[in-house]
C-alpha cells in the first residue's frame, strides 16, 4: 500500500466530514468541533466555499437523499459538558450564493445521527450521548436514540416548527458510536455505548416500530460490521471502551455469537482515544480505517491478509490525531481518504495505491 498525502486546508479543531453532491459535482464538507467554520471542497481538495463561520460544534453531517447542495448537520455540541443547546440543522445552498441554515429538530447532547432508507422511506436516527447534565463530567443521565420519518420536503421545519422525534431506546450510557450498515437488504444503524453494540432497524413498513438487536455486550465507543475474510459472515470491529484504547475484531462463531478473533498489538498507552473509524472497500479489499487522538496519534488501515491467514495494519499517517475519516473513489477511479487531523488542525487528503 502506497499513500500520497496532500494538506488541503487548516481548520481549528477540524472534526466532522461528509460527502455532498453540489451543482452536479461530487464534493465533500469539513466542519469544526469548536466555534469555527464549515468548508466545502471539490473532489480534488479545492476549497469552493465557506458554508458558515460559526457556531460550530459539529459532530455529524449527512447529505439529504436526492438533493443537491443540501445536508443535515449537528450544531452546538462542543463537548460532553457543553451540549445542552445541541440540535440538528438543515443547510441549503440558495440561488443567491448563500447558505440557508434552519433548525430541523432540537436534540440536546446529539452526538451522531444518520439517514436510513427502508421500503422507499427515509428515516432519521438521532443518537444522544446523554439526556441530562448538571455539573462537569456528569454521567448520571444515560443517552438515548430517537427516530422520525424524514420527509422529502424539509421546507416546513424551523426553530418554531421542529421535526418531532420518538424515543426508540434509552438507558444508553456514553452513547457515542454510529455507523451506517446494510442489513437484510436495507439500511440500518450500528450504535455503540457502555451497554454494548446494537443494530437499529428502521420500520419494516411505514408506521411500524423500530427493531433493536444487541450484537455485543462489551462497552463500545464505536463499532463496524464488515466481511474482512470473504466468508460471507460479517466481522464486528470494536473500539472499547468510551474514547478507549482497545481495538478488537470479533468473528461470528457457529452459535451465532461474536467471539474475539484479533486484537491490535500495539501497547494501549500508544493508542489512546481511538476515534476515527470508517469501514469501506479500498484497493478491492474490505478495509477498516482507524485513527487515534492521543498516544502516537497514528492512522491505520486494517485488512485481511489471505496468504498469512491473519489481519494486517498499514500506516496511513503518523502523529496527526485524526478525529474522523472518510473514503471515496474519485472520478479517476483512485481510492481517496479524507482525514480531519484534529490534533494538528489539518485537513488531509490521502491517495492510496497498490
Amino acid at each position: 500500500m502506497k499513500v500520497e498525502k496532500k494538506v488541503v486546508a487548516n481548520l481549528n479543531k477540524c472534526y466532522a466530514i461528509s460527502e455532498l453532491p453540489f451543482k452536479g459535482q461530487h464534493c465533500f464538507l469539513v466542519a469544526a468541533e469548536k466555534q469555527d467554520p464549515c468548508y466545502l471542497f471539490s473532489e480534488d481538495g479545492g476549497l469552493l466555499d465557506t458554508v458558515w463561520k460559526e457556531p460550530g460544534g459539529v459532530m455529524t453531517m449527512a447529505p439529504v437523499p436526492g438533493a443537491d447542495g443540501q445536508f443535515l448537520a449537528t450544531h452546538r455540541f462542543y463537548s460532553p459538558n457543553d451540549s445542552l443547546e445541541a440540535k440538528i440543522v438543515i443547510v441549503t445552498y440558495k440561488e443567491d450564493g448563500n447558505w440557508e441554515v434552519r433548525t430541523l429538530c432540537k436534540a440536546p447532547f446529539v452526538h451522531r445521527f444518520g439517514i436510513l432508507s427502508r421500503g422507499g422511506v427515509n428515516y432519521l436516527i438521532v443518537c444522544c450521548l446523554k439526556t441530562g447534565h448538571e455539573y462537569k463530567n456528569d454521567w448520571r443521565f444515560p443517552g438515548a436514540c430517537f427516530g422520525a420519518e424524514l420527509p422529502a420536503d424539509l421546507s416546513s421545519f424551523d426553530e418554531d416548527h421542529p421535526l418531532a422525534l420518538t424515543l426508540i431506546k434509552d438507558g444508553m450510557l456514553k452513547n457515542h458510536g454510529y455507523s451506517l450498515i446494510r442489513r437484510g437488504g436495507h439500511d440500518a444503524a450500528l450504535v455503540g455505548c457502555e451497554q454494548g453494540t446494537f443494530v437499529f432497524n428502521p420500520p419494516a413498513v411505514r408506521g411500524a416500530d423500530w427493531e433493536v438487536e444487541q450484537v455485543l455486550s462489551i462497552p463500545s465507543s464505536d463499532s463496524v460490521l464488515i466481511d474482512f475474510d470473504g466468508d460471507g459472515k460479517l466481522e464486528l470491529g470494536c473500539i472499547s471502551p468510551f474514547h478507549g484504547n482497545s481495538l478488537t475484531i470479533y468473528h461470528l462463531d457457529e452459535h451465532g455469537n461474536y467471539v474475539p478473533q484479533w486484537k491490535y498489538g500495539r501497547p494501549e498507552a500508544e493508542t489512546e482515544m481511538i476515534h476515527a473509524t470508517w469501514a469501506c472497500t479500498m484497493l478491492g479489499k474490505p478495509t477498516w480505517i482507524i485513527g487515534w487522538r492521543k498516544g502516537t496519534k497514528d492512522t491505520i488501515a486494517i485488512t485481511w491478509d489471505a496468504e498469512a491467514g491473519d489481519y494486517r495494519a498499514d500506516f496511513i499517517d503518523r502523529n496527526t490525531g485524526c478525529a474522523n475519516a472518510l473514503h471515496f473513489v474519485n472520478k479517476e477511479g483512485k481510492d481517496i481518504i479524507i482525514g480531519t487531523n484534529r490534533e494538528i488542525d489539518e485537513i488531509a487528503m490521502y491517495t492510496v495505491t497498490e
